[in-house]
């Protein structure tokens, strides 16, 4: 049996995933994983954890991940849609928990799209 002390900490660090993944607000981020049975297929369960981790890691503010039904492209799951305000949502697909880092680092945080992620790289 756990300790008092190791079972507040685990509800704590589960506390802040839930809140990574709620919160929300006209002005953010949100980062959307399509969590449908073809995603959860593909692998979009692992996505979906690294990237609630990366947000943590890094403390972003005004950044919210969250999942989604199908999104409609089952042959590119698993898909992420990132929501801006003001801008045009980016798609990215064929995702994997490795390709994150480099799309936090570039596009939610320096604002540049990972072109060669996007779903207008996979098209022919």
């Amino acid at each position: 049996m756990k300790s008092l002390e190791e079972l507040k900490a685990i509800r704590d660090k589960a506390r802040e995933r839930i809140a990574v993944r709620e919160e929300s607000g006209e002005d953010g981020i949100r980062i959307v994983v399509g969590m449908a049975t073809c995603g959860i297929a593909a692998g979009a369960r692992p996505v979906l954890n690294e990237f609630v981790e990366e947000v943590n890691r890094r403390g972003l503010q005004g950044v919210s991940v969250t999942q989604t039904g199908c999104i409609g492209i089952c042959q590119y799951e698993p898909v992420v849609e990132v929501f801006e305000p003001g801008k045009e949502k980016v798609t990215y697909v064929k995702m994997t928990p490795e390709k994150v880092a480099q799309i936090v680092t570039e596009h939610i945080v320096n604002g540049r799209p990972v072109q060669e992620y996007t779903i207008g790289s996979y098209q022919k």
